[in-house]
């Protein structure tokens, strides 16, 4: 049965929620300065731990992908991937930053062109620092952090069939503790990360369509269209909650991705076609050049005041939103083995974002430097940054349509990233389950907008900034805490294939199969009934035969059974438990030479074969004798004694 709800978790996340809405609209004008103190001080007195914890993170997931750990599947070892490359990437790239990317491909080169941090002004040295520092901020660092945090995610559930919640990342470390007040406040964090991280994004987005409007309608821009506009847009977002998953947000996703690829090709050919193929490899290689002084630059010996608004404002950005996209790219993820994972994760959304911000950034950059009059630059310099794009677009042909393509894009990622949003913190709150009840799903999405359209009439995009900022520290802890169980995880995971490797093989007792015996048995192709009595008459008598064996020498042991799926259980107190199973499996013949039987006319024939804790191992047993079954048994038993005594004394 499909848990409803944890209320450890949802009853003081909501509350939380709804009592910080509430203190806002107290506030009122005093909701910004109390905003901005909370902001400054997080910056100045902890920004440097963003800045250690987002370095460490992408060291730590690229060093992970190159290692042995890398081969391990996010599921059993015979679970292979539930989404193709292209879906699983669309869902990744629209739910990791697609509002942002709208807002910012524009406004964020031209922001540094006109004031950065140490060029001249307006010159080509301050085009080209624009550029590293919107790939800086827009690149393989964020993902990074969604890497960590969605591969925690997905190893405890998927491998270990743990809850699908940020606690579960901290079993290796605390144990069944996870299920007490440690875990709740863990997952109560992420709820609230989550939600301003994702207001923030809901909150540019709507100022963009704001934007937009009024560029091809003439709507005026003000908060209170602003908030009309994402009361609309959340009940959007409703009715894709209530299509689920597939429906929802997977084909919004690959329409977004589409949109996405058709704007971008337009304005790649309308615009300097071959100047901005150029700029694009040059912008990396600029990038990979200052990759390592920027991620540590802390500006020690200035004010600090740039990068408290630009880079420690992303790094709390994307640390909010990492509960949010690390379990959601964590959800469609089952089956992929963790160097895919990463790589897939870190560098494919990266090269893409790479490729938008060029295209639209360097576009842009061309009519600043040709034009410093040009409507692009006014909008920024004027405060407008939400008007660069479609001044951008006005310089192309065909900008009305192209406008409007923008809007619904945008539109469609608020959809996407607030559906998405719900449906995580909506798992948060029911304890982890895959399917959590579309009541409480509406409710997160519905909330949401309520807080982005409060943040906005109590201090604009500049509370929401704040909120994030705030939000991301104590996350940062958690994500360095899962690490570390990851680590100690996979150590475990090491331990016991060496264990493998080194146990010794249990010797055959009794007289051997006749060599004829076995080798009919390799070409036996029996029915689905027949492997079914043999579990039914073999393997379950020699299970329950081992029973008082184990009881003997101290270990509890059980029979259990699911559908087609027989197996023993051996309980080892706080170590993992000891799994030997046997599944039936069925397949259609190639032919009907390879069906020697006259009980069916069909062409279907099955196996019994052996499963451990660890997943299938693709070999069948049927024929085996009780005796055979269970030396076979033994043999895998002592394979995982021999981890945990590695694990204990060895690893």
């Amino acid at each position: 049965m499909t848990k409803q709800i944890e209320p450890a978790v949802f009853i003081p996340a909501a509350l939380l929620t709804i009592g910080g809405v509430a203190g806002v609209l107290i506030a009122g004008e005093q909701a910004a300065v109390i905003f901005g103190a909370a902001r400054d001080f997080i910056t100045v007195n902890a920004g440097w731990v963003y800045s250690v914890g987002i370095g460490a993170f992408l060291v730590a997931a690229i060093v992970v992908a190159l290692s042995d750990w890398g081969r391990i599947k996010l599921g059993p070892d015979d679970s292979v991937p539930e989404y193709g490359f292209m879906a699983w990437f669309a869902m990744l790239f629209s739910a990791g930053m697609g509002i942002g990317l709208m807002f910012f491909s524009v406004a964020e080169p031209i922001t540094h062109y006109l004031n950065p941090p140490d060029a001249v002004p307006e010159t080509q040295e301050a085009a080209q620092q624009s550029m590293v520092l919107t790939f800086f901020h827009w690149g393989i660092h964020a993902w990074a952090v969604y890497v960590i945090v969605g591969l925690s995610l997905a190893y405890f559930a998927f491998r270990h069939g743990l809850p699908l919640t940020i606690r579960s990342a901290l079993y290796p470390l605390i144990g069944d503790r996870i299920y007490g007040p440690i875990g709740h406040i863990v997952d109560i964090i992420a709820i609230l990360g989550t939600l301003f991280g994702v207001a923030t994004s809901l909150g540019y987005g709507v100022t963009q369509i704001n934007a937009g409007l009024n560029a091809l309608f003439g709507l005026s821009i003000s908060v209170e269209v602003q908030i009309v506009l994402i009361a609309i847009i959340t009940l959007m977002a409703t009715a894709s909650v209530l299509a689920g998953l597939d429906k929802g947000i997977r084909r919004l996703s690959q329409i977004n991705l589409y949109l996405a690829i058709a704007l971008l090709v337009f304005v790649l050919l309308m615009g300097p076609t071959l100047f901005l193929i150029g700029a694009y490899v040059q912008n990396i290689g600029h990038y990979v050049d200052q990759l390592a002084m920027l991620t540590f630059n802390v500006d020690a010996y200035g004010d600090g005041v740039w990068i408290s608004n630009w880079t420690l404002f992303y790094w709390g950005w994307w640390i909010s939103w990492s509960p949010f996209v690390g379990m959601f790219i964590a959800r469609i993820s089952r089956g992929r083995t963790i160097r895919e994972f990463i790589i897939g994760a870190l560098f494919g959304p990266t090269l893409f974002t790479f490729l938008w911000m060029t295209i639209y950034g360097n576009s842009a950059l061309v009519e600043a430097m040709a034009d410093a009059t040009s409507p692009i630059v006014e909008a920024v310099r004027g405060g407008q940054s939400e008007l660069a794009l479609f001044a951008l677009l006005d310089t192309l042909p065909l900008a009305s349509i192209t406008s409007v393509i923008a809007i619904v894009l945008i539109t469609t990622f608020f959809v996407t990233s607030s559906d998405s949003g719900s449906l995580v913190k909506s798992t948060l709150a029911s304890g982890g389950t895959l399917t959590p009840p579309v009541w409480q799903r509406l409710f997160w999405a519905l909330l949401e907008g309520v807080v982005a359209a409060v943040l906005l009439v109590g201090g604009g995009l500049a509370a929401l900034q704040s909120a994030t900022i705030a939000a991301a520290l104590p996350f940062t802890l958690v994500i360095g805490l899962a690490f570390i169980g990851l680590v100690r995880a996979w150590s475990m995971e090491s331990a016991r294939k060496a264990g493998q490797r080194s146990a010794a093989q249990m010797p055959v007792e009794g007289v051997a199969v006749p060599w004829k015996v076995r080798l009919r048995l390799m070409f036996s192709r029996p029915a689905p009934s027949e492997v079914e009595s043999w579990i039914n008459n073999t393997a379950t008598p020699g299970f329950n035969e081992l029973i008082p064996e184990m009881e003997k020498l101290g270990h509890t042991a059980i029979v259990e059974r699911e559908g087609d799926r027989l197996w023993l259980r051996v309980g080892h107190g706080d170590e993992p438990d000891f799994i030997y199973g046997v599944a039936l499996k069925s397949y259609e013949a190639s032919s009907d030479a390879e069906i020697e039987r006259t009980e069916t006319d069909d062409n279907s024939y099955a196996r019994a074969e052996v499963f451990l804790r660890a997943g299938g191992q693709h070999y069948d047993v049927f024929g085996y004798s009780k005796n055979q079954l269970i030396r076979d048994l033994l043999r895998h038993y002592e394979h995982h004694l021999q981890w945990l005594h590695h694990m204990q004394h060895v690893g």
